[in-house]
């Protein structure tokens, strides 16, 4: 029964919440401290607090914390399911959606503007960092970098893993 509790106290907020993990947290929080009980409010910020410091998504990290804490690793696996479905619901019927209509033009129009879309909101997205970054590093550290970082990634074909990996010892010996 604490399993099926589990999957409720996850899903429901994934299902009717809109606006991701930050937009969720209220309700995740009305389910585990007001419903269940299972953290007091204290406890529920502190996990907030160390799951906004992790990188990922922030609901899979409070469900996998919260599962955990309540029924060990299988409570983690079903609250991390029960956060994920969702999503991967609406995704499985959009593809299918669009899969079943790939031949219609409409279709074929929206993808054709999805590419340049997504690049230009990987452009800003950039813009933004380097912005940033010579904020706070400066011009040399920035495009030293950058550059490294470039020639690893297209003269290497290093992961890109490895060249964030990288840059984070660089900063750390550099400019901690």
């Amino acid at each position: 029964m604490i399993y099926w509790d589990l999957f409720l106290a996850f899903f429901i907020p994934n299902i009717i919440g809109y606006g991701g993990g930050p937009a969720i947290i209220p309700l995740i929080e009305a389910e585990v401290v007001g419903r269940y009980g299972w953290m007091t409010s204290q406890g529920f910020a502190e996990t907030l607090a160390l799951g906004n410091a992790l990188p990922s998504p922030i609901a899979t990290k409070m469900a996998g914390y919260v599962g955990y804490e309540v029924a060990g690793i299988g409570g983690a696996v079903v609250a991390v399911a029960a956060t994920v479905v969702p999503s991967l619901l609406l995704m499985l019927g959009a593809l299918g959606l669009l899969y079943r209509h790939r031949d219609s033009p409409r279709v074929k129009r929206m993808s054709q503007w999805v590419r340049p879309v997504i690049a230009m909101m990987m452009a800003w997205l950039t813009l933004g960092f380097f912005t940033e970054s010579l904020a706070a590093s400066g011009i040399i550290h920035t495009l030293i970098i950058g550059v490294v970082a470039t020639i690893a990634l297209v003269r290497f074909n290093t992961h890109p893993a490895f060249v964030v990996i990288g840059a984070l010892v660089y900063g750390g010996l550099l400019l901690g």
